[in-house]
Protein backbone atom coordinates (compact mmCIF):
# COMPACT_ATOMS: atom_id res chain seq x y z
CA UNK A 1 0.00 0.00 0.00
CA UNK A 2 1.28 3.30 -0.93
CA UNK A 3 1.64 6.12 1.49
CA UNK A 4 -1.32 7.91 -0.11
CA UNK A 5 -3.43 5.05 0.90
CA UNK A 6 -2.08 5.02 4.32
CA UNK A 7 -2.41 8.38 4.87
CA UNK A 8 -6.37 8.06 3.81
CA UNK A 9 -6.29 5.36 5.85
CA UNK A 10 -4.80 7.16 8.51
CA UNK A 11 -7.22 10.19 8.07
CA UNK A 12 -10.19 7.84 8.48
CA UNK A 13 -9.26 6.55 11.60
CA UNK A 14 -8.53 9.84 13.08
CA UNK A 15 -12.20 11.25 12.05
CA UNK A 16 -13.42 8.61 13.33
CA UNK A 17 -11.63 8.68 16.46
CA UNK A 18 -13.43 11.83 16.85
CA UNK A 19 -16.82 11.79 16.13
CA UNK A 20 -16.35 9.01 18.86
CA UNK A 21 -15.01 11.47 21.13
CA UNK A 22 -17.52 14.15 20.20
CA UNK A 23 -20.56 11.46 20.68
CA UNK A 24 -19.50 11.02 24.36
CA UNK A 25 -18.72 14.56 24.70
CA UNK A 26 -22.13 15.78 23.82
CA UNK A 27 -24.99 16.03 26.50
CA UNK A 28 -27.65 13.63 26.72
CA UNK A 29 -30.49 15.55 25.31
CA UNK A 30 -28.07 16.66 21.99
CA UNK A 31 -26.64 13.63 21.42
CA UNK A 32 -29.79 12.36 19.46
CA UNK A 33 -29.80 15.15 17.48
CA UNK A 34 -27.06 14.39 14.86
CA UNK A 35 -26.71 11.11 12.98
CA UNK A 36 -23.07 10.00 12.87
CA UNK A 37 -22.81 11.25 9.18
CA UNK A 38 -23.97 15.00 10.26
CA UNK A 39 -21.13 14.80 12.58
CA UNK A 40 -18.74 13.56 10.23
CA UNK A 41 -20.02 16.36 7.57
CA UNK A 42 -19.18 18.77 10.99
CA UNK A 43 -15.75 17.67 11.24
CA UNK A 44 -15.14 18.45 7.63
CA UNK A 45 -16.66 22.05 7.84
CA UNK A 46 -14.83 22.71 11.20
CA UNK A 47 -11.82 21.70 9.62
CA UNK A 48 -12.49 23.62 6.92
CA UNK A 49 -13.49 26.45 8.80
CA UNK A 50 -9.54 26.46 10.35
CA UNK A 51 -8.08 25.83 6.77
CA UNK A 52 -9.69 28.96 5.19
CA UNK A 53 -10.07 31.52 7.98
CA UNK A 54 -6.95 32.38 8.71
CA UNK A 55 -7.32 31.94 12.13
CA UNK A 56 -4.49 29.41 12.51
CA UNK A 57 -2.12 31.74 10.77
CA UNK A 58 -2.66 33.87 14.22
CA UNK A 59 0.56 34.34 16.59
CA UNK A 60 0.32 31.91 19.24
CA UNK A 61 0.03 33.72 22.89
CA UNK A 62 3.14 33.36 25.51
CA UNK A 63 1.94 29.60 26.32
CA UNK A 64 1.49 28.42 22.56
CA UNK A 65 -2.12 29.01 22.44
CA UNK A 66 -3.87 30.20 19.22
CA UNK A 67 -7.68 32.13 20.37
CA UNK A 68 -10.42 30.62 18.46
CA UNK A 69 -13.98 32.11 18.35
CA UNK A 70 -15.89 29.18 18.75
CA UNK A 71 -19.13 31.00 18.32
CA UNK A 72 -17.62 32.48 14.70
CA UNK A 73 -17.01 28.45 14.15
CA UNK A 74 -20.29 27.71 14.83
CA UNK A 75 -21.65 30.58 12.89
CA UNK A 76 -19.80 28.82 9.84
CA UNK A 77 -20.86 25.29 10.82
CA UNK A 78 -24.57 26.33 10.69
CA UNK A 79 -24.52 28.49 7.36
CA UNK A 80 -22.59 25.85 5.37
CA UNK A 81 -25.11 23.45 6.38
CA UNK A 82 -27.84 25.27 5.31
CA UNK A 83 -26.07 26.45 2.63
CA UNK A 84 -25.33 22.38 1.53
CA UNK A 85 -28.59 21.37 2.85
CA UNK A 86 -27.40 19.23 4.87
CA UNK A 87 -30.13 20.62 7.57
CA UNK A 88 -30.98 24.05 9.74
CA UNK A 89 -29.16 22.90 13.21
CA UNK A 90 -29.59 25.26 16.56
CA UNK A 91 -26.33 27.18 17.29
CA UNK A 92 -26.35 26.03 20.60
CA UNK A 93 -26.63 22.03 19.52
CA UNK A 94 -23.54 22.85 16.94
CA UNK A 95 -21.59 24.73 19.73
CA UNK A 96 -21.79 21.32 21.67
CA UNK A 97 -19.84 19.48 18.66
CA UNK A 98 -17.31 21.97 17.98
CA UNK A 99 -16.41 22.16 22.01
CA UNK A 100 -16.20 18.29 21.40
CA UNK A 101 -13.62 18.72 18.78
CA UNK A 102 -11.70 21.25 20.35
CA UNK A 103 -11.65 19.23 23.42
CA UNK A 104 -10.59 16.14 20.86
CA UNK A 105 -7.57 18.21 19.77
CA UNK A 106 -6.60 19.73 23.06
CA UNK A 107 -6.35 15.97 23.95
CA UNK A 108 -3.94 14.79 21.74
CA UNK A 109 -2.13 17.90 22.14
CA UNK A 110 -1.85 16.62 25.76
CA UNK A 111 -0.74 13.03 24.54
CA UNK A 112 2.35 14.60 22.42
Amino acid sequence: MGDFEQDLLQDAADDARTVEFIKNYLPQDVKGKFTDDELYYFLDVIVDYYATSGVLDAAPDEEGFIDIDLDEVVKYVVEQAHKDKIGDFDPEDVLWVVQGEAEFSDSLDEEE
